[in-house]
C-alpha cells in the first residue's frame, strides 16, 4: 500500500494529550479529571513478544482485556521493519481503534547516535528517524521517543543532540509529532545535562520523557532520581513509572512512587504517566498489575488529600 505525505498528515489526529495547562485551566481540570492518567509501555511484555507469547498486533487489545488500560506507548524495536509498512500499521491502527485503545508514541531505539562527532553517522541517524515521525502521525500518535547518545564529551554531545533535536523538531512540527528525549544511560541519565540539551535545542516540539529509573550514568555511578525527574518535567510530554520489584506493602523497592508522583504533579503535568515493569521478581503481567496498582493507589491518596 502506498500513501502519500498529504493522505498521511490527514489521516492521524497527532495530537497530544493535556500536558502543561495555565493555572486556572489547571485547576478545573484538576477538579474534573484524574490527576494522571495511566498507560502501558510494550517493553513491560518484551518477554511475551519476544518469545511469540503475544503478537505486536494484539498488543492494543491486550492492553485493554488484561488490564482496563486503555493507552499504550509502543517499541519500535517490536515492528522494526513496518516503519513503511502503511498496511501493516494500518492493521496496528484499526486493532487499537476496536479495543477502545488510544496509541501514545512510539519509542525509537536502533537507529543511529543522534550526537555523536562522526558527522555522516549523525545525519544517517537523523534521516532514519524521519519514517517514523510519519508512523506515529499514521497511527494517531502524538510524540516519538528516542535517545541522545554520543561520545560522552559534555559540551559537543549538547550541541550536536541540540542540533539533531532542533532538526527532527522542525520535521516533527509538519506532522503534529512531538520529539521527546529519554533519560537512557550516559550523559542523558544526567538531568542537567539533559535539561541544557532542551534549552539549546530550542524548539517548541521538542521535549523530555522522564523514566524514574533509568538514570544509570555510567562505570557503576547512578544521578540521583529524583532530582533528575525534577530537571526533566519542565519538557516532559510523558512519563515512565519504571519498576523492578515490590514489597510486602506493594510499594516499588527501589523508587519511592509518593515522593516521585509529587514531583511530576507539583510541575503542573496531566498527561500519561506509563507503566514499565522492567523485572523479574513477578511475571509480566503481575508486575504489570503491581505498578498500576500502586500509581493507583497513590494517585487516589493524592485526590483525597486534595480534595479536604
Amino acid at each position: 500500500m502506498s500513501i502519500t505525505r498529504r493522505q498521511l498528515l490527514a489521516s492521524g489526529s497527532g495530537a497530544g494529550a493535556a500536558l502543561l495547562l495555565p493555572s486556572r485551566a489547571f485547576a478545573v481540570a484538576r477538579a474534573t479529571e484524574p490527576l494522571f492518567k495511566i498507560s502501558l509501555a510494550q517493553w513491560s511484555l518484551h518477554r511475551a513478544l519476544r518469545a511469540g507469547e503475544l503478537d505486536a498486533l494484539g498488543f492494543p487489545a491486550f492492553a485493554k482485556d488484561e488490564f482496563g488500560i486503555e493507552a499504550v506507548e509502543y517499541v519500535n524495536s517490536f515492528f522494526f521493519d513496518k516503519a513503511g509498512d502503511f498496511d501493516w500499521l494500518g492493521e496496528l491502527k484499526q486493532r487499537a481503534s476496536d479495543a477502545g485503545v488510544r496509541s501514545l508514541l512510539i519509542m525509537i531505539d536502533g537507529e543511529g547516535s543522534l550526537a555523536t562527532g562522526d558527522d555522516a553517522e549523525r545525519r544517517r541517524a537523523i534521516e532514519k528517524h524521519f519514517k517514523w515521525i510519519a508512523a506515529a502521525r499514521f497511527l494517531g500518535c502524538h510524540a516519538i521517543r528516542l535517545n541522545a547518545a554520543g561520545d560522552g564529551d559534555w559540551d559537543a554531545d549538547r550541541a550536536r543532540a541540540a542540533d539533531s533535536l532542533h532538526r527532527l523538531g522542525v520535521m516533527g512540527d509538519d506532522y503534529g509529532i512531538d520529539i521527546i528525549v529519554e533519560n537512557h544511560g550516559g550523559l542523558s541519565s544526567n538531568g542537567e545535562w539533559l535539561s541544557q540539551v532542551m534549552v539549546a535545542a530550542d524548539h517548541p516540539r521538542v521535549g523530555t520523557l522522564p523514566d524514574f529509573g533509568n538514570f544509570h550514568v555510567g562505570n557503576g555511578e547512578w544521578y540521583d532520581r529524583y532530582l533528575g525527574v525534577e530537571q526533566m518535567m519542565p519538557w516532559a510530554r510523558a512519563v515512565s513509572a519504571k519498576s523492578h520489584a515490590f514489597d510486602e506493602q506493594g510499594n516499588e523497592t527501589k523508587t519511592d512512587y509518593r515522593r516521585m508522583l509529587r514531583i511530576v504533579l507539583d510541575a503542573g503535568y496531566t498527561g500519561y504517566v506509563g507503566v514499565e515493569w522492567e523485572g523479574d521478581s513477578l511475571s509480566e503481567v503481575e508486575g504489570i498489575r503491581a505498578t498500576q496498582r500502586l500509581l493507583e493507589r497513590v494517585r487516589d491518596e493524592f485526590a483525597t488529600e486534595e480534595a479536604r
